[in-house]
């Protein structure tokens, strides 16, 4: 644990040694972004470039040099003045490679031999478990409304010119949330302790949510601002039944404002969720059974063809294309093998033609339907000591979504007054995860057993990107929709 804790120690040390904090952006020689470029300024320290090809990071007086690495391209090495003097912009050369130059045979490699050697490979490789990791996690979510659509069909007690208020507000509401594009963004850094597969606990050191709360848009939040519409015409010295279809939802709802529930705290994030997260993520880049990785590399699943090779810091790869083989395989992309030790440096997928993922049509029975149409990925790994570990992890999912729900108030009275409305709302959810591993341990067992995980964890809430807030901490640097991102007042 001792080391543990000096590890972490030195890492956070270096903001306090006159460091400054660098941003940069690398770009090929046709001025296209280089994405996912490793980025390190000394052995246990460094970050990766975003899709637009940015990244940020600390340098301190003792080491002014950055080591930059990225597949397809020649490794290169840059010091601070000559970041000045390019105006922070670095070029690399892609790495060009002549299959005969590369191979002592004419022979082209057999890809279903180097997969199998990947698997063969895969425990020498690959380090799991009694690891901790130091992350850094993004979450982008974003929900686009095509239709929406209100109905009253019950409003026993409200007069004609109550109706016409409450259809008023209501074609508001629409308006509003029909030319809304909602967008949110959770970032944490955090410990993430993996005994096993099935153990894990996070200790979170910072989080923060930059949103725009007034304005954020969800279909809980359209059911709720319809119900305050309806709330105001009401009589507040009653109570009401709310019900959503044949589901009872509040026996005793009081329109006085008090609660009838627990008190939740507005700016909390639950532990346990963040941990299901980024456990999930990690879990899916290791090579236990049925994880995104090991799917991947299964030959039963998947056809594999050889496309071309290419050098990482001076170590040639492999580049394997593949697709579903079995109908039950869902993804087509392209593996990234090292030639010595067969490990899978970077696996990029996505859904393949006439492939999705979940899906629930329930539309005449309950009037849910649900698609998830987008699903792809990028997992990049970096050898840390005698293992290969997860370095950065994306996943991008998308859906379809319709719903169409009926809501009721009914008076608790002798009355029983009833008010019903019901919505039908149609769009599409995007939601996008990014995990970096900054650093990685080994996890004391005493140490795991006696940590005790926060219920909640406290976050603070952001109203337009502030860069200053991660400065102390390796994170991920943000693209241009999160740094010009501001909630509306």
């Amino acid at each position: 644990m001792i080391k543990k804790i000096a590890f972490f120690l030195t890492l956070a040390s270096i903001s306090f040694m006159n460091a400054q904090e660098v941003t940069a952006r690398i770009l090929d020689s046709e001025n296209n972004p280089v994405i996912f470029a490793a980025v390190q300024n000394n052995a246990n320290s460094g970050v990766i470039t975003n899709e637009e090809g940015y990244f940020s990071i600390t340098l301190d007086e003792t080491n002014k040099t950055l080591h930059i690495s990225c597949l397809g391209f020649k490794s290169k090495e840059v010091t601070y003045k000559q970041l000045q003097e390019s105006g922070f912009i670095i070029v690399l050369e892609e790495q060009v490679n002549e299959l005969d130059t590369v191979f002592v045979s004419n022979t082209v490699p057999d890809a279903n031999e180097i997969i199998r050697m990947a698997n063969e490979q895969l425990s020498k490789n690959y380090q799991s478990e009694e690891v901790t990791y130091r992350i850094f996690f993004r979450g982008t979510e974003y929900n686009q409304f095509q239709s929406l659509k209100f109905e009253i069909d019950k409003a026993s007690g409200f007069k004609k010119k109550e109706l016409a208020g409450v259809n008023l507000s209501l074609d508001s509401l629409t308006d509003a949330i029909k030319e809304s594009q909602s967008i949110d963004f959770t970032d944490y850094l955090a410990d993430l302790m993996i005994w096993n597969k099935e153990n894990a606990k996070l200790d979170v050191v910072k989080a923060t949510k930059l949103v725009d709360s007034k304005n954020a848009v969800s279909v809980d939040k359209i059911q709720d601002r319809a119900q305050e519409i309806f709330l105001t015409y009401l009589d507040t010295t009653k109570t009401y039944k709310l019900k959503t279809g044949i589901l009872k939802i509040e026996d005793s709802l009081s329109l006085n404002g008090a609660s009838n529930g627990e008190s939740v705290s507005k700016y909390e994030y639950n532990t346990s969720n963040l941990k299901d997260q980024s456990h999930e993520h990690l879990h899916n880049a290791q090579i236990y059974e049925n994880t995104t990785i090991t799917r991947l590399l299964d030959p039963n699943l998947y056809d594999y063809q050889f496309l071309k090779a290419t050098v990482f810091n001076g170590e040639l790869v492999y580049v394997i294309g593949y697709e579903p083989r079995r109908s039950k395989a869902k993804f087509e992309g392209v593996l990234y093998i090292a030639d010595e030790s067969f490990a899978v440096l970077k696996a990029d997928y996505s859904y393949a033609d006439g492939k999705r993922g979940d899906k629930l049509n329930l539309k005449f029975l309950l009037g849910i339907k649900f698609v998830e149409n987008l699903k792809k990925g990028t997992i990049i790994y970096s050898k840390e000591g005698d293992f290969y570990q997860p370095k950065y992890i994306k996943e991008e999912t998308g859906a379809y979504f319709y719903v169409n729900r009926p809501i009721k108030f009914i008076e608790n009275s002798k009355e029983k007054r009833k008010v019903g409305f019901s919505f039908l709302v149609e769009g599409s959810n995007r939601n996008k995860q990014e995990l970096l591993i900054v650093a990685n341990t080994d996890l004391d067992r005493d140490y795991f057993d006696g940590f005790s995980e926060s219920e909640n964890t406290p976050y603070q809430e952001l109203k337009a990107y502030d860069p200053s807030v991660w400065t102390e901490y390796t994170s991920l640097e943000p693209l241009q929709e999160m740094k010009t991102f501001k909630a509306k007042d």
